[in-house]
C-alpha cells in the first residue's frame, strides 16, 4: 500500500483544526458568568505544552500538543491532546493488531503512523456532565482505518440531555449512511461497558474503530462529521446546566462517579493501552484521568 502522505497530512491537519475550535469555544464558555461558589473565581485557561513519542533508538518519532484547564468556573479538568506519531509497533502491539484486524505480515513490516485528536472534560458542577471524544487516523503498510467516537458520562442522569446528545450524533452519522448510528451506538453500549462493575460508564454516544470501507474520502468525510457533532452535542447541555445550585450529596454522587470512570480508564479503555505500549507521553495518555475521585 502507497504511504498515502497527502491524506494523513490533511487528516493530522483536520484534528488539529477541531482541537483549535474546541479549545476556543470551551474558553469562551469561561468567560460567561456561573452562579454558585465559583461565580467570583477567574475564568479558566489551557495550559499548553508538546508532548513527545519516546522511541527506543532515540530517532524522532513524532508528537503533539497537551492543552489542559483546571480549576475553571465550568471546567474542573478538561484535556485536548492532538498528536501525529509514528515508528514501529513492538511485539505486543503487533499481535494485538493481527489479531483484531486478522492481518499477516505485521512482524515483517511494523512501521506504523497514526493521528488523532482526545478529549475529556471534567465539570465543576455535578449537574454538568462529563464528556469523552476521540477521532483518528490509523496507518500502517498493510491498511487505514479511522476511529473514534464520544459519550456522555453524567453523574446525575436527565433523559432530555441524553436524548439531546444523541440525537445530533445521529444527525451526523445520517449524512453518511442510516445505518451508522444504530451500528455505532450499540457499539458504543458494549465498549463503554464496566464488567466488574456489571453497569455502563455513562449514557452512551457512539463508537467506532477499524473503519475503512475502502473509499478514504468518503470515510474521512464521515470521521470529520463525527468531530463536528461534539460541540452542538455537549455545549447546549453545559449551558442550560451550570446554572444550578449543587449540594453535597450532588458533589458526592459526581466523586463516586468518576471512580468509575477511573476504573474504566485505567483497566479497559484500548487507547490508554495503545499508548502506553507504544511509548507516548504517559501525562497526555493518562490525562483523562478526573482530578478528584472518591471510592465505598
Amino acid at each position: 500500500m502507497a504511504d498515502m502522505d497527502t491524506e494523513k497530512a490533511r487528516a493530522s491537519a483536520w484534528f488539529r483544526s477541531l482541537r483549535d475550535e474546541i479549545v476556543a469555544a470551551f474558553e469562551r464558555l469561561e468567560k460567561a458568568q456561573v452562579k454558585g461558589p465559583l461565580s467570583g473565581t477567574a475564568p479558566g485557561r489551557f495550559e499548553v505544552s508538546e508532548t513527545r513519542r519516546a522511541s527506543e533508538d532515540g530517532s524522532d518519532a513524532g508528537g503533539g500538543l497537551m492543552s489542559v484547564m483546571r480549576g475553571g468556573r465550568v471546567f474542573e479538568k478538561v484535556g485536548v491532546n492532538v498528536s501525529t506519531v509514528h515508528g514501529q509497533l513492538g511485539e505486543r502491539a503487533q499481535a494485538a493488531m493481527a489479531a483484531r484486524k486478522g492481518l499477516p505480515g505485521m512482524a515483517d513490516d511494523p512501521r506504523f503512523w497514526a493521528s488523532g485528536i482526545s478529549l475529556v472534560a471534567h465539570m465543576q458542577n455535578p449537574h454538568c456532565p462529563a464528556v469523552h471524544m476521540n477521532t483518528r487516523m490509523f496507518w500502517t503498510p498493510h491498511g487505514w482505518w479511522f476511529g473514534g467516537g464520544s459519550d456522555l458520562n453524567p453523574c446525575l442522569e436527565r433523559p432530555e440531555d441524553t436524548a439531546h446528545f444523541h440525537s445530533v450524533q445521529k444527525s451526523h452519522c445520517d449524512r453518511h449512511d442510516a445505518d451508522f448510528y444504530p451500528r455505532f451506538k450499540a457499539w458504543a453500549d458494549e465498549y463503554f461497558y464496566v464488567p466488574h462493575r456489571m453497569r455502563a460508564r455513562g449514557v452512551g454516544g457512539i463508537f467506532l474503530d477499524d473503519h475503512c470501507s475502502g473509499d478514504w474520502e468518503a470515510d474521512f468525510a464521515f470521521i470529520q462529521d463525527v468531530g463536528r457533532a461534539f460541540l452542538p452535542a455537549f455545549l447546549p447541555l453545559i449551558e442550560k446546566r451550570r446554572g444550578i445550585e449543587w449540594d453535597e450529596a450532588d458533589k458526592e454522587a459526581q466523586l463516586v462517579h468518576r471512580g468509575l470512570y477511573a476504573e474504566y480508564n485505567l483497566v479497559y479503555d484500548r487507547g490508554t493501552k495503545f499508548g502506553l505500549e507504544t511509548g507516548h507521553d504517559a501525562n497526555a495518555v493518562l490525562m483523562s484521568l478526573p482530578p478528584l475521585a472518591k471510592w465505598i
